[in-house]
């Protein structure tokens, strides 16, 4: 599509910010008005327009993308989100280690111990870490206080967080990007979910594809983390 607009401004909007191109409001594929909470996330969606050239590219838009899943999917039904979002809280990748006598085990429990723990003084919870593959349930009170913590984010947020547990695997992960303070902390969490196939890169060797995945992965993950950022109210 050729780029049909030539100024890009950001308006408020009923409470929120929503991109001007030229005297078009931007809309959701769904064809409600794409209103962002925040001023910064709204300056992030107009920046995207902005680096447009002469035909726009629609992958070079992923936060466009985010915007309009918060608002046409998760706005309208945040509680099934949340509540989809518990099965990974449930079989976390924190909580699931190699057994005791595996060299493995000990790297997990220096890299993933501290965050868990952290993790869980954070929201007064417990987690019950899992030697091998067997599923144990996760104490239901525990649950209980992520589905809360869930439900208190606005759509964005929640969209956000959804798309990195999914990237991590972790729920854990998910959150604790979201709270982290500091620009790297987001790279170290992830990474930290990576740790696994690095394990495996370490030992049998890099392969360029499988590189190449998890590298558009860690975008995928930093970007969805900004995103939920850029949300908070």
């Amino acid at each position: 599509m050729r780029r049909f607009y030539n100024e890009v401004t950001l308006a408020e909007n009923a409470g929120g910010f929503q991109v001007m191109l030229d005297a078009r409001a931007v809309k959701t594929v769904g064809g409600r008005p794409q209103i962002a909470p925040t001023r910064a996330l709204g300056e992030a969606l107009a920046a995207e327009w902005r680096r447009q050239g002469e035909k726009i590219d629609p992958q070079s838009l992923p936060l466009r993308d985010m915007a309009d899943y918060a608002i046409d999917i998760v706005a309208s039904g945040p509680a099934a989100v949340a509540e989809g979002l518990i099965a990974y809280a449930e079989t976390d990748t924190l909580c699931y280690r190699a057994d005791p006598d595996e060299p493995l085990h000990a790297r997990q429990q220096e890299m993933w111990e501290p965050l868990l723990a952290s993790f869980e003084a954070a929201h007064g919870i417990s987690l019950t870490r899992v030697s091998g593959v067997l599923h144990r349930p996760q104490p239901p009170a525990s649950l209980a206080a992520l589905k809360a913590r869930l439900a208190a984010l606005q759509p964005f947020a929640l969209a956000g967080v959804e798309a990195m547990a999914k990237l991590a695997a972790s729920l854990v992960i998910a959150l604790a990007a979201l709270d982290a303070e500091g620009e790297d902390a987001p790279l170290a969490l992830w990474q930290a979910a990576c740790l696994e196939e690095e394990w495996q890169a370490e030992l049998w060797g890099r392969d360029a594809e499988a590189e190449e995945r998890r590298a558009r992965r860690e975008a995928d993950f930093l970007r969805a983390c900004g995103f939920a950022r850029l949300a908070r109210v």
